[in-house]
């Protein structure tokens, strides 16, 4: 065994929620969040939970990239670094825990 600390991989969880699914997380009370067409980087601190509206991304981390669209419920874990490349305009519903 090696000295070095070596980084737990995080991944997204991308799923499809029934409606009934969506009503008992009271995801419609949620805020949210809208950003055009455009490329950056993010740090999650905390978890975040989110239902797209609207959009499409792309997201890059490290070799892994995930793609998102309308109807998705994502779930990004604390400690998540990522670019988000967005290519249709997004609107989503969002919670950190």
């Amino acid at each position: 065994m090696d000295n070095f600390s070596h980084k737990q991989k995080l991944f997204v969880s991308i799923n499809k929620l029934s409606i009934k699914e969506l009503e008992n997380l009271d995801v419609s009370s949620w805020n949210i969040w809208e950003k055009e067409i455009s490329e950056f980087d993010y740090h999650y601190d905390t978890k975040e939970e989110c239902y797209f509206l609207e959009g499409e991304v792309t997201i890059v981390s490290g070799t892994e990239k995930y793609f998102i669209k309308k109807d998705d419920f994502v779930v990004f874990p604390k400690g998540f670094d990522c670019r988000w490349q967005i290519t249709r305009a997004v609107r989503k519903h969002y919670r950190f825990s």
